[in-house]
């Protein structure tokens, strides 16, 4: 027998549908048939997708059900600089002394990266990694509980920049630029870059998305 998802695999299950476009940006969810998919009753997916519409990854529509919000420009630029600052918060509340085990670590994840771009894999995933890195050794929990859930907001718009090989050779020449600010005990460079590389994907974001 299949066994039932708790109600975080839930959310992660259908966080996913949305991210990847399982469930259409501008599509009403159909509950039905998404719990038959799932394999859960009615009342814990429709308690996952209230989860969901409080994050902001779903809007509840009345006499409607939920709906995948459609991409919104405004949206993006919202939420591109919110969460450049609260990564760039984190890194600054995290101690020096742990900082500087973190380079080394992060140019691997960065190597990892060039394979990919070489080889046509998910960067995507690889960037998530590297940025969870990044920020594995923050002591603040509600900031960091703060980011997980603000970027799937933001995850929908990232395939239009690393569709750009251009744009991802960029950007992990920014992750190493930031790892060697680190190395070099240099916080204010490694949070001014950190920053950077986020603004700059939003700016690519509106130039693909034309």
């Amino acid at each position: 027998m299949a066994r039932t998802p708790l109600r975080s695999d839930l959310l992660e299950q259908i966080t996913g549908r949305v991210l990847d476009g399982r469930l259409a940006a501008g599509a009403r969810v159909n509950e039905v048939h998404l719990a038959k998919e799932l394999g859960v009753s009615r009342t814990p997916l429709r308690e996952a997708l209230i989860g969901l519409a409080d994050r902001g990854l779903l809007v509840s529509a009345p006499g409607r059900g939920f709906l995948v919000p459609p991409f919104d420009p405004g949206e993006a630029r919202r939420l591109y600089p919110l969460v450049a600052e609260l990564e760039a918060l984190a890194l600054r509340w995290t101690s020096p002394v742990e900082l500087a085990g973190l380079p080394d670590a992060l140019d691997t994840v960065s190597a990892e990266m060039d394979r990919a771009l070489a080889d046509g894999g998910d960067l995507s995933a690889l960037d998530d990694r590297w940025h969870a890195l990044l920020l594995s050794r923050c002591p603040n929990p509600h900031l960091l509980r703060l980011i997980e859930q603000t970027k799937p907001l933001l995850k929908r718009y990232e395939s239009a920049y690393f569709a750009r090989e251009g744009h991802a050779g960029e950007s992990i020449g920014e992750h190493r630029r930031i790892a060697a600010a680190l190395r070099d005990g240099d916080l204010a460079t490694a949070s001014s870059v950190l920053v950077a590389n986020w603004v700059k994907a939003l700016a690519y974001l509106g130039n693909d998305r034309r």
